[in-house]
């Protein structure tokens, strides 16, 4: 299998959007972990009309916040992509906490020219053994998939919990599909696999709230993820949006 490691190449401005909705427990500590890799980084959070405290505890760590209050988190990270100034625009959610050399291996990777988006592994915070084992089975199937398969929609695909993609190219497929209210992200990667590679970044890992499956169940959200997304294939819409767990 091909490995793709990072290590000291070009750099590009890397611009962050999120998309938000009732965050308050975790937005802070998010933007900290991105302040901390770069304080000067732009960061645009788009929120989704939340009635807690998600947009007064982002504005203490970053300005440039908006709200945006038309319904789909793919509508939500356009709106915020249109506003980026950054070479390359990172997605990630509201809930994901990154390394500080997050911003290294994003610059090495999209170093080559031909890499039109990146990926990582995915790993839970503060996890149970289960999730922990659950996600390295994950994120090894998802690695394989973005490396070595090839561009095709019936793929292991990742999350939209951190996607970095290379802003030209993002504007040219259209940015992610409003249409759809899941498996937007596996779109969108699979729209910008056919105008070039969409990597997997080995010895780069976030880690992400697991909220969802501790209250779904992990299996049981698997399965709708797998169920959704093969629904999304066959007759290009998708079942269901998910309920909002905070």
């Amino acid at each position: 299998m091909r490995t793709l490691k990072t290590h000291i190449r070009g750099k590009k401005m890397i611009s962050v959007v999120i998309p938000t909705f009732q965050e308050e427990k975790f937005i802070g500590a998010t933007l900290a972990s991105l302040l901390r890799a770069d304080p000067s980084m732009e960061i645009i959070m788009v929120d989704g009309g939340s009635t807690d405290k998600t947009v007064e505890t982002a504005k203490r760590y970053v300005d440039n916040v908006y709200v945006f209050k038309e319904k789909g988190v793919s509508k939500a990270r356009n709106y915020g992509a249109a506003r980026t100034g950054g070479d390359i625009i990172l997605f990630i959610d509201a809930s994901v906490i990154v390394p500080p050399y997050f911003i290294k291996a994003i610059n090495n990777i999209f170093a080559c020219p031909n890499v039109v988006g990146a990926t990582c592994n995915n790993m839970p915070l503060n996890p149970k053994l289960s999730e922990s084992i659950f996600f390295k089975i994950l994120n090894t199937c998802i690695r394989f998939s973005m490396n070595v398969l090839p561009p095709t929609r019936f793929k292991f695909y990742p999350s939209g919990a951190f996607i970095a993609v290379r802003k030209e190219v993002f504007k040219k497929i259209g940015g992610f599909n409003e249409a759809t209210t899941t498996s937007e992200d596996s779109d969108l990667i699979y729209q910008l696999s056919k105008r070039g590679k969409f990597v997997f970044i080995n010895d780069l890992s976030v880690h992400e709230s697991m909220r969802r499956p501790r209250q779904v169940g992990l299996f049981r959200l698997f399965r709708a993820w797998i169920k959704n997304y093969l629904i999304f294939l066959v007759y290009g819409v998708t079942s269901h949006e998910w309920t909002p767990i905070r």
